[in-house]
């Protein structure tokens, strides 16, 4: 498991496993005033910061998960600590912290949007929560970009300043589903024609009848049923479904160890708040849980797919052209990716 997350990767930034040599760059950002505008007072000494990086080292032995350094690709410089740390049995603290010359460029987006995907994947069952000043405007514009909103009102901060109002902030939790309740088969029924008519690749054109979906929604459940597929529902601390997802199994053994990625679809209305990533990460945990060896998927050229599903390490493996015709001279190609769930690199025998 620690070898799947002890590096990622995004556009600007190498978020790694801390080591002993970062421990001077670690005091530095977290004893520089400029970084504790709306609460002076959580300013730590050098020997609380020194204290602090200790027990993030002494997270990651315990654990094999903590905060990660936060590194420009660019310079190689440690810039700041970003990523999730697990906290009991149910939750993970999502905690991002750069250099002050490093604000406004939109690093602690990305690496926090990075860091909930990879919890959402590799610490299944926890929810992934944050205490954040109520001043820190900046810091709740991250939070939110990662997929976390505002549930509840807490009066100390994780840094320890009492008087400093703050609200906590909590990530949807994923759930597998293997059979639909009225309820949640009337909730789907609605996400799937929302994401339709907002122009979403889940089977359909905008404008499809209601009545297509729901009977494609029946076939999907007669699978469930029958013990060939399970949903995934996304849901908001409340209990609102905000995405959903299918893994199916092919009922032929010789392909018993993959699973096949149908419907992954999420709230238009909920678009760049990094849910989608949350999803489709929670999936794949799901399937590493459940035994699963392979993960396939397709989806139709045009889309800008692609790019996302490779951002969770798929390959695109097959295509055939102009298979899919969405209109009368609008003919767009059919798509497989596939990836490992241990994510080793995807490799063929070579055989004819």
């Amino acid at each position: 498991m620690t070898r799947a997350f002890t590096q990622v990767t995004t556009a600007r930034l190498m978020l790694r496993r801390p080591r002993e040599e970062d421990r001077a760059a670690y005091i530095a950002v977290h004893t520089d005033p400029r970084l504790y505008g709306p609460a002076p007072a959580a300013v730590l000494s050098v020997p609380d910061a020194d204290q602090a990086f200790t027990r993030m080292l002494q997270s990651w032995d315990q654990d094999g998960f903590g905060y990660w350094v936060a590194v420009d690709r660019g310079s190689g410089a440690v810039i700041g600590v970003a990523g999730v740390r697990p906290e009991g049995a149910e939750t993970a603290n999502l905690y991002y912290r750069f250099d002050a010359d490093r604000h406004g460029l939109g690093l602690g987006r990305e690496a926090a949007r990075a860091a909930v995907g990879i919890a959402s994947e590799w610490l299944p069952g926890r929810r992934v929560e944050a205490d954040i000043r109520d001043a820190h405007v900046t810091s709740i514009r991250v939070a939110t970009a990662a997929g976390l909103e505002r549930v509840d009102v807490s009066h100390r901060s994780r840094e320890g300043a009492a008087t400093t109002p703050a609200s906590r902030y909590a990530a949807p939790t994923l759930a597998r589903v293997d059979s639909l309740t009225d309820t949640v088969r009337a909730d789907l029924l609605d996400l799937w024609a929302r994401v339709t008519d907002a122009g979403g690749s889940v089977g359909f054109l905008p404008g499809a009848p209601r009545e297509r979906i729901a009977a494609a929604l029946a076939e999907h459940e007669a699978q469930m049923d029958a013990g060939a597929a399970y949903g995934a529902a996304l849901r908001h601390r409340d209990g609102r479904l905000a995405g959903w997802g299918w893994w199916v199994r092919s009922v032929n053994p010789l392909l018993a160890h993959g699973r096949w990625l149908y419907r992954l679809m999420v709230d238009p209305r909920l678009q760049g708040r990094n849910l989608g990533a949350i999803l489709l990460a929670g999936m794949i945990g799901l399937a590493r849980a459940e035994g699963a060896e392979l993960l396939v998927l397709g989806y139709r050229s045009g889309s800008g797919l692609g790019h996302f599903y490779g951002r969770f390490g798929f390959t695109e493996v097959g295509r055939i052209p102009a298979a899919i015709r969405v209109a009368p001279g609008d003919d767009r190609d059919d798509v497989t990716m596939a990836r490992r769930v241990d994510a080793a690199p995807m490799r063929a025998d070579g055989r004819t």
